[in-house]
Order: C-alpha cells, then sequence, then structure tokens
C-alpha cells in the first residue's frame, strides 16, 4: 500500500540567482508531527509564484521516492533528499503512469484529488542545481502532481494512503503531460482529458486551444518511430555537430519540406529513452537527411560523443510548418545561434533550386554555430556576392544584445552555379 513518508513545507522567500532575486517557495524541509491541511495548503506552508503555483487546483504537490532514486541514479548524486524537488508530500508508491487525473485519494483525515501534472518551471532546476531538470521531468514521464484538497484534515508522515475513486476515463499524470508538452498527439486523447472535470481549468484552456488550431497535416511517411542508421558524423565547429541519417536499407527516405524538423528517440541517452526534435538543415533529400546538433545537455552531449557511423537511432517522419514559402519574392533569412538550423535547410533549398529571387540574411555578432559563411555553406554562389548589399552603406539590422547585425545579400542576377546539385 502507498504511505506518506515526508511531509514538507516551507515560505517564501527572496533568493539570488543568475543576478537577479527570485521570489520562490520550492525550498521545503520535512517537518515532523502532525499537520493541519486545508484548502489552498498545508499548515505552514506557502507559494511564492502564485500564478504557477498554489490555489485551490494545486494546494499540495507529490512527489515519489521511486523518482528520487531514479534521479539518483541519473544524475550521480547523492545529495536529494525528501522534499528536494520542492513537493509538500513524499510519497512511497503512486507512479505518475498509474495514478490518474481525477483519483482520490484519502491521506490520515483528509481526502485530496489528483488535478494535474506538475508545471515544470525553472525554480526545480534551481532547487537542484540542475538547470536541464525542467525538461528532463517531461523528458522520463516523472513530472509529479498536484491535489486539490477535497476534505481538510490532519495527515502526518507514516499515513497509508487509499484511492476512493478513479478518475474518469483513466488517463494517467504522464499521459497528460506528455499530451501537452511532446509531440505526436492524439486529438482524441485530447478531448477525453477535457471531459475529465478534476483537470485544472488551465490544463483545460491549453487543451481547447490545442482542438481548435487547424490539425496539422498528417507528416509524410510514417507513423511513430523507425530506426534511421548514421551514416556520417561531421564537426561544424567546437559545439555543433552534424548527423547525417540514411533508411537502413537504403531506400529512399519521404522528402522534407526545407525548415523541418526531426523527432528523435535515443535509446542510451537516458532511461527511458528521451525523445529531441531537431531541425533539419540541409537541402530537401529523398536520399538522406541532415540535423545539426549543438551540444548543452544529456542527449545532446550523447549525440556528439556516443554516436558514430553505423549507429542506429529511432526517428519519427518531418514535421513542422516553419518551411520556406514558393513563389518569386524577395526572400530574408534571419537567425541566430543554432537557430540557423532551418534557415540553412532554406539556404540550401534555395541554392539546389537555382532560384531566381533575391536572398538576403542577417548574420549575428558572436561565435557562428558553423565556421562556414552562408556562400560557403551552400557552395553555390560566387564568393564574390557573399557581402555584397543593394545599396552604398551595408544596411544593418538588430542583432544580438541589441548590436547591430550586418546584412548579406545574393543578388538575383548572382544565379547559383551549382546546377541543381544537393550542397554538401
Amino acid at each position: 500500500m502507498a504511505r506518506l513518508v515526508s511531509l514538507n513545507v516551507g515560505l517564501p522567500k527572496d533568493v539570488p540567482w543568475r543576478g537577479r532575486t527570485v521570489h520562490t517557495g520550492i525550498f521545503k524541509h520535512p517537518v515532523g508531527g502532525r499537520r493541519m491541511v486545508r484548502r489552498l495548503n498545508v499548515d505552514g506552508d506557502g507559494q511564492g509564484d502564485l500564478g504557477g503555483h498554489g490555489g485551490e487546483n494545486r494546494a499540495v504537490l507529490v512527489y515519489q521516492r521511486q523518482s528520487y532514486e531514479h534521479w539518483r541514479r541519473f544524475l550521480g548524486r547523492d545529495d536529494l533528499q525528501d522534499g528536494r524537488f520542492g513537493e509538500n508530500f513524499t510519497v512511497d508508491g503512486l507512479p505518475d503512469d498509474e495514478v490518474h487525473i481525477g483519483d482520490r485519494y484519502r491521506i490520515g483525515e483528509a481526502e485530496f484529488e489528483v488535478t494535474q501534472p506538475r508545471v515544470t518551471c525553472f525554480r526545480v532546476g534551481m532547487r537542484l542545481g540542475e538547470p536541464r531538470m525542467p525538461s528532463l521531468l517531461v523528458a522520463h514521464h516523472r513530472p509529479g502532481f498536484y491535489l486539490r484538497v477535497v476534505t481538510e484534515g490532519h495527515v502526518q508522515a507514516g499515513d497509508e494512503i487509499v484511492r476512493t475513486r478513479t478518475g474518469r476515463h483513466e488517463l494517467s499524470v504522464a499521459d497528460v503531460d506528455a499530451l501537452l508538452y511532446l509531440p505526436g498527439r492524439d486529438r482524441d486523447t485530447l478531448r477525453q482529458a477535457l471531459d475529465i472535470p478534476a483537470l485544472s481549468p488551465g490544463w483545460q484552456g491549453s487543451f481547447r486551444e490545442l482542438l481548435a488550431a487547424p490539425e496539422p497535416p498528417a507528416p509524410r511517411g510514417w507513423s511513430g518511430f523507425r530506426p534511421l542508421r548514421v551514416t556520417r558524423v561531421v564537426p561544424e565547429s567546437a559545439t555543433v555537430t552534424s548527423l547525417h541519417l540514411e533508411a537502413g536499407d537504403g531506400a529512399p527516405l519521404p522528402r522534407p519540406e526545407p525548415g523541418q524538423y526531426l523527432t528523435l528517440r535515443v535509446p542510451g541517452a537516458g532511461d527511458p529513452a528521451p525523445v529531441r526534435s531537431y531541425s533539419l538543415s540541409a537541402a530537401p533529400s529523398e536520399r538522406e537527411y541532415r540535423i545539426s546538433v549543438k551540444r548543452d545537455g544529456v542527449v545532446s552531449r550523447y549525440l556528439h560523443t556516443r554516436l558514430a557511423a553505423g549507429a542506429v537511432v529511432d526517428v519519427a517522419a518531418p514535421r513542422g510548418d516553419f518551411v520556406l514559402a514558393g513563389g518569386d519574392r524577395p526572400v530574408v533569412l534571419v537567425s541566430a545561434g543554432i537557430g540557423v538550423t532551418p534557415v540553412l535547410a532554406m539556404l540550401h533549398a534555395l541554392a539546389a533550386g537555382r532560384t531566381a529571387r533575391e536572398v538576403g540574411g542577417c548574420t549575428p555578432p558572436g561565435p557562428p554555430p558553423t565556421t562556414r559563411s552562408p556562400a560557403k555553406h551552400t557552395g553555390c554562389w560566387p564568393a564574390s556576392r557573399t557581402a555584397t548589399s543593394t545599396s552604398a552603406t551595408p544596411p544593418k539590422a538588430a542583432g544580438r544584445h541589441g548590436k547591430p547585425c550586418p546584412l548579406w545579400t545574393f543578388p538575383s542576377t548572382a544565379r547559383p552555379t551549382c546546377a541543381g546539385r544537393t550542397p554538401s
């Protein structure tokens, strides 16, 4: 039987963090004896950011001992004590993939109802000194969950936890969390979630917006994930590496639109296998896909250091509606940092298609994500055209931190010379 193993409280305080002050109640510590749980919180507890935490539907936060063990192993840490994730109730049992939205539980004298998964804001990363934590909680399907107080009463560590009602449709906390934050959501499941009376109003609003949005076209190619083989691993700079992927049997792949992305599931980078999305960064091709990955987390570090030609990763079909528009109007490509990757795919597509459109863009100051200029990336326009301008004085645009951003142009009179070949 599930059990409350630690009761944790803490009042909001100002905490210095990255040059600013954050008002937060995430610092919780175990307390002994009985505590009264009221409509808005446990006696002696409080929330700092009432926009994202607290209120009737988020009165009590729950996290599991089993998830603590998972993070100790994954992060290699031995300092994760009860309350460290900001929860009020540390419990033995009640895993996120078995607890349903709308379930009710009796703990001590009080009764509670599950209302939503934890919203993983930056504060949990601040508390743990691990800025990746918000995304890791989602990717590993271990967010924890909030409770509404149905019946006020006293609770204490050691109380048994008894389920008194099962939520409508039996959608788990992990399923509902993935429905909002991960790709590939099912619209019928969205409708089921909206039919759960206990689901918090904020989450209901988010799901209504998702249902009201036009249904994206089904990705061409395949549903779910399929294995693709890594054919090349190419360092582009000190922090960016490109991975070239093709079908294991060499069969043609669905041709993506320039600007779309791939979603990868990476066994070996975590348990469960984490899921990440990366923009395609080369001209659309049926022979292979290329993604360019910046090293800034566990999964990207795994892709940089552990993958070699011949490795296999699970990939979902290309998708996304941030794509290059057709027509003959001039094109301006603006990006910063690793955000250049979908723009590079567009530039490659224009070059491979021997476009007659005038093409311009903005290269912000600072270290570039790759070591090549726009012309060298495509290998198609004459190098002498890469820094030209349509006016006597080169125009400027706002760049990183407000610094001037020099514009480069390929005039329409400088047709690409690659004769349709796929740029490298």
